[in-house]
């Protein structure tokens, strides 16, 4: 199975990306999603972040998301020790799920792909570009939060042109329509690969 990693800064729109491979039947497995079901489902995962974060990481068995990602983006060896608790965890599940796709390739949607090492566990890899102007006016409507809190999680990320050096393709999303021919490209593109 070919597996594809989708990766981006915040705000960049990996979501509206990975939505329209779906469009042509590409399965998707978005990391973050997963990671959150994860960290409220395994016991080993809770115990390992209460013994990291302290007692207040959870709050009625529910990690308590603004207390730890305070904590996390503020000081990058509690995200690294955070990462290194769910990444192998999520690695495992990610490879179950795969062998259950019968896709001509599937797609693997990680925010930190990059930065996480993630990326050399992948045959080919796309990065979702924006202008830092539009992902953080995006940020702003989408989520309950300051330019502050982005810009922090921005800085915690690799730069585009980083990625881009690593990456097989690059989609520019600043608008809609373009976006899907670059996608549809893109598809076309490792369909003719996998022949």
């Amino acid at each position: 199975m070919i597996v594809v990693g989708l990766t981006g800064g915040i705000g960049s729109g990996k979501t509206t990306i990975a939505k329209q491979f779906k469009t042509l039947g590409i399965p998707v497995y978005i990391a973050d999603i997963e990671a959150k079901k994860l960290m409220n489902t395994s016991k080993v995962i809770k115990r390992k972040l209460i013994a990291l974060f302290g007692e207040s990481a959870y709050l009625d068995g529910t990690l308590n998301r603004p207390y730890v990602a305070n904590i996390i983006f503020n000081d990058k060896a509690y995200l690294e020790k955070m990462n290194a608790i769910i990444h192998p965890k999520i690695a495992k599940h990610f490879t179950k799920w795969v062998s259950k796709q019968k896709a001509p390739y599937v797609l693997k949607e990680v925010a930190i792909l990059f930065e996480n090492g993630g990326y050399k566990n992948c045959d080919y890899v796309i990065t979702v570009t924006a202008s830092k102007a539009l992902r953080i006016e995006r940020l702003l409507k989408r989520d309950n939060t300051s330019i502050e809190k982005i810009e922090a999680i921005m800085n915690n990320q690799w730069s585009d042109a980083k990625k881009i050096e690593l990456s097989d393709y690059i989609i520019t999303n600043q608008n809609l329509e373009d976006t899907k021919l670059q996608v549809f490209n893109i598809h076309k593109a490792i369909l003719s690969k996998k022949i």
